[in-house]
């Protein structure tokens, strides 16, 4: 005679619970079409421990729907007054690789931790990337004489609408009209109008056309 194995009986929620439980998938459920394909969203039942992953996205660890709650649901479990966030800390998958992670408890009107939303984003990725930028972007000081590509004097024009804006408090494309014909009498003063194509910089920093910036220089 065989015998059929009987699954456990799912665990009793409340009306309330089984709302913040859907709420949450539905917000895994965007986490991981957003931030696929690098991170794996987790979404933790914790009324039914010995089964607690609800569901994965972007499924980067090997676990499965059905599998136990990890040691910081049951520390939740065990404690409503246990943080319900731990944010950014270092993970590995089970094959190695190096992730980061957040826990975020979900708690109910009571208190009691009933879910967890988890974020393991691999690491992988993020070092290969660094490696190369820090490759493509090193220089070798000495070998060549410095250059810029941008004219000494546009830099120069650039920081003095910089420091004139920051005096009222303001930013170059936020300063009013009376305030730019102020401005381009400064710039003038000190002869930075002079420079070359130094209307098409002046426009170019205030976000305006150079038609404008000739207007206010009047």
């Amino acid at each position: 005679m065989t015998r059929t194995r009987r699954s456990s009986p799912k665990p009793a929620r409340s009306a309330e619970q089984q709302l913040l439980l859907t709420q949450v998938r539905h917000i895994a459920q965007g986490l991981g079409q957003t931030l696929a394909p690098f991170c794996e969203i987790v979404v933790h039942d914790l009324l039914d421990p010995d089964h607690a992953v609800l569901e994965i996205h972007n499924n980067l660890s090997g676990r499965a729907a059905g599998d136990a709650a990890t040691e910081l649901g049951l520390a939740r479990l065990a404690d409503p007054d246990f943080a319900p966030v731990v944010a950014n800390y270092p993970n590995r998958f089970a094959d190695g690789r190096p992730a980061k992670s957040t826990s975020i408890g979900i708690q109910d009107s009571s208190g009691r931790y009933i879910a967890a939303l988890c974020l393991n984003v691999d690491l992988t990725l993020f070092n290969g990337l660094h490696s190369a930028m820090s490759q493509f972007m090193a220089v070798q000081d000495g070998v060549v004489p410095r250059e810029s590509l941008d004219s000494s004097g546009a830099d120069a024009i650039r920081a003095r609408i910089d420091r004139f804006a920051a005096s009222r408090a303001s930013t170059p494309r936020a300063l009013k009209a009376g305030e730019r014909r102020a401005l381009m009498a400064e710039l003038k003063t000190t002869g930075l109008l002079d420079v070359r194509r130094a209307m098409e910089t002046v426009a170019a920093h205030l976000g305006v056309s150079r038609a404008a910036v000739y207007l206010y220089a009047k």
